[in-house]
């Protein structure tokens, strides 16, 4: 077996918080790489190897079954420094058994070069085993593992315990290592108190960056894309000016289409945080999954001009409806209705359609029927024509080019029948245009000829 030991320096990490705590105060809504908590570190060390664990200080890696995967050792280890998440460098050491690689670990960290013989050689405060018993042992002689390793064995454990005993047997092999996996969740839900109570909403963006990473790594470890997550903050008051208030606060992100983008994401949850009022200073800050789906990654072309660079069509339609309001940014739906002004409905373009109504991407105006050509643009309402002796008028008097197209229908509806003769017909000055006219029927009580105006040609 072959293990790889990983620790991240504390006090660097310190020095990385401070700097990006320093750049939030800056008023910089993205530190460069937040830090991240050990559970995210385990995600991230997922990628190399199923079999992960923390030990002491130490994130281990056992990696015998899969280092040729990667071109072997070497290039195993120059991989995990190259896509180290942390923003210090990560220090590393390996060794035939955990115990000695996280022993190696220590002494690289303090600057010590490894002994020739291992495990033998190694001192004997890099156990941890051994570190409640180091006093006793010294005035023993003790002062590597091997002098340990040679005292007898049923007096050393009935002195110093069996765990001193049963870990230098698992060091040099003699006995299997026992450790509990890391295992991915099945829903991402991560809680982090907050530096300093926030005042305001846009102050806990900060704070979102470390869990919107660590979001980033369970995504990528479950190979999934998210689709809607919920940002919730704890309150630090119950009761203001009198008010009863709510333990929490939350607001819910969602998007068209399953990304592993943070920087999307962040964006979002900016606009909506950006809109959003505390109720009373916060302390606790809460990341969580809703809904994901398998993510498929991206596809891309050879050809330049099919790599359009810029957002998405549906990431600036989120990130409008963030910043404007869902109210605001509409989308066109299709509705089971033969008449045009009936066919399309325009709802939230990140809500559904509702009841009844049929979502579609292209616009009614290009569903296509036997024996019709609809025009590109359909006018939200019919327009009444003005009438020139007999003859509708639209920019100068019109001229009729193919028709009719006979329509009956909407009896179903508000009760009041549409009997239209449809006509394609040219104005000197719109162009081509889509008109029709009412037909006199037993519905009406009055047989006057309506015209009216219903769509556009390009």
């Amino acid at each position: 077996m072959h293990w790889i030991a990983l620790r991240w320096p504390l006090e660097e990490a310190v020095g990385a918080a401070s700097a990006t705590s320093a750049a939030a105060v800056a008023g910089e809504a993205q530190p460069a790489a937040p830090w991240l908590s050990a559970e995210a570190l385990g995600w991230w060390a997922l990628q190399f190897t199923p079999r992960v664990t923390w030990v002491d200080e130490a994130l281990l890696l056992e990696v015998s079954a899969c280092e040729r995967l990667w071109g072997g050792r070497l290039a195993l280890m120059r991989e995990i420094a190259r896509t180290n998440p942390q923003p210090v460098r990560v220090q590393r050491a390996q060794g035939a058994t955990s115990l000695v690689a996280l022993a190696r670990l220590r002494m690289f960290a303090r600057g010590e070069p490894p002994p020739a013989d291992v495990p033998s050689g190694l001192p004997l405060d890099t156990l941890s085993a051994a570190r409640d018993h180091l006093e006793v042992l010294a005035h023993l002689g003790c002062r590597t593992w091997g002098d340990v390793d040679a005292l007898p064995r049923g007096g050393l454990a009935r002195r110093f315990g069996k765990p001193l005993r049963a870990a230098l047997d698992a060091a040099c092999g003699l006995v299997p290592e026992s450790h509990r996996w890391l295992v991915l969740p099945d829903v991402f839900d991560q809680k982090l108190e907050l530096p300093a109570l926030a005042e305001r909403a846009p102050e806990l963006m900060w704070s979102a960056n470390r869990l919107l990473a660590a979001l980033q790594l369970w995504l990528r470890a479950r190979q999934r894309g998210a689709v809607a997550l919920e940002l919730q903050w704890t309150l630090d008051l119950r009761r203001l000016n009198g008010v009863e208030l709510p333990p929490c606060q939350q607001i819910t992100v969602r998007t068209a289409e399953p990304t592993q983008d943070m920087g999307h994401l962040r964006r979002l949850l900016a606009e909506r945080l950006a809109a959003s009022t505390l109720a009373a200073p916060a302390s606790w800050l809460r990341l969580r999954s809703l809904d994901t789906a398998p993510w498929a990654g991206a596809s891309v072309s050879f050809l330049p001009e099919d790599n359009r660079k810029g957002d998405k069509l549906h990431e600036l339609v989120e990130r409008l409806s963030a910043r404007l309001g869902p109210q605001q940014v509409l989308s066109a739906v299709v509705r089971a209705d033969h008449r045009p002004e009936c066919r399309q409905a325009w709802t939230p373009a990140l809500h559904h359609a509702a009841p009844g109504v049929r979502q579609r991407i292209r616009p009614p105006a290009e569903v296509p029927e036997a024996g019709a050509i609809y025009p590109a643009w359909l006018l939200r309402e019919p327009l009444p024509l003005d009438m020139q002796g007999e003859h509708p008028y639209y920019q100068g008097p019109l001229r009729q080019l193919v028709g009719p197209q006979r329509l009956e229908a909407g009896w179903w509806g508000d009760g009041r029948p549409a009997v239209r003769d449809y006509y394609i017909a040219e104005s000197p000055r719109a162009g081509l245009v889509w008109i029709y006219r009412e037909r006199p029927s037993a519905c009406f009580a009055s047989g006057e000829v309506r015209w009216y105006l219903q769509g556009l040609y390009a």
